[in-house]
């Protein structure tokens, strides 16, 4: 069957549709990795890399793999090769290239094609939901005098990123953070009221859920951030992203994803209701 599935995603989820497309049909002829590898002159880690869609595509490998498959109806084949084709498109954030590093360039482009983003914060508000002073702070560590023009294209990249509520199709967004978060005084007192008065106008938005994790609570059940990125392709599993100091994990085994579905459950429980979460964030702007 043609991949038609991933036509209004970007190209990082184009991707992760042909590799998983791809992995069907060669699992279906009961081929192995390491001959189909041979069939495009690599190897079996090759075609490991390509179902899972960590690299990109091409025609020419494509075409000799569906032909491997026995795909022979023209008109299926030029569907294949027309999503090949799409999903090698630049993405939007591929101006920022030499400001972030590649494990980040996957986050974006999966952050954009997620219809479901989960996301549990200790230290900082979530990228998505900063104001631009907030995230000029962050970016800043606290010295405005280190200001130069990265710092204002990183800024601009993470502004970009909040387009997506914009969009006809906005991914539905759950946030959970911890209270420390209204207390954390990142770029002073003006910068927290503004972005505290923001957290306030996000929560009115339909595709926005936020919940406050107490202090009276103790110990979280989570151990650190993370974020589940859920997508609306069945082919596309759900993915839990953790950062690191060095780069990032990406962890898609279905054990995994369960692991940190069922601790989304429990801070959802712990944490205030919306609606409580709500009145804290007001206190807190007037403490302010």
């Amino acid at each position: 069957m043609a991949p038609d599935s991933a036509t209004g995603s970007g190209p990082t989820a184009r991707r992760l549709v042909l590799g998983s497309q791809l992995r069907r049909l060669r699992e279906s002829k009961q081929i192995s990795r390491e001959d189909a590898g041979y069939a495009i002159r690599g190897s079996g880690s090759k075609i490991s890399r390509l179902e899972l869609g960590r690299v990109g595509f091409k025609e020419r490998d494509v075409a000799d793999l569906l032909s491997l498959y026995g795909v022979d109806d023209q008109s299926e084949r030029e569907s294949f090769l027309d999503l090949v084709r799409r999903s090698n498109e630049p993405g939007w954030w591929n101006r920022y290239n030499d400001l972030i590093a590649p494990w980040f360039q996957d986050f974006v482009g999966l952050e954009e094609s997620a219809s479901r983003i989960q996301t549990y914060e200790l230290q900082f508000v979530p990228g998505l939901l900063q104001t631009e002073r907030y995230a000029r702070a962050v970016a800043t560590q606290g010295r405005p005098e280190t200001e130069d023009e990265e710092v204002d294209r990183r800024v601009r990249l993470r502004m970009q990123r909040q387009r997506m509520f914009s969009q006809p199709k906005s991914p539905r967004v759950w946030a959970v953070i911890d209270e420390s978060v209204l207390h954390r005084p990142i770029g002073g007192k003006s910068v927290m009221r503004e972005q505290i008065e923001s957290l306030l106008d996000s929560t009115k938005l339909p595709t926005v859920t936020l919940q406050v994790l107490p202090f009276s609570l103790g110990r979280s059940a989570a151990e650190g951030a993370y974020t589940i990125l859920r997508f609306a392709e069945p082919e596309i599993p759900d993915i839990v992203y953790l950062e690191h100091l060095c780069g990032a994990l990406y962890l898609d085994k279905a054990e995994e994803v369960e692991t940190y579905s069922k601790v989304s459950h429990r801070l959802a429980v712990d944490a205030l209701t919306p609606e409580g979460s709500r009145k804290l964030m007001q206190e807190r702007l007037r403490e302010l």
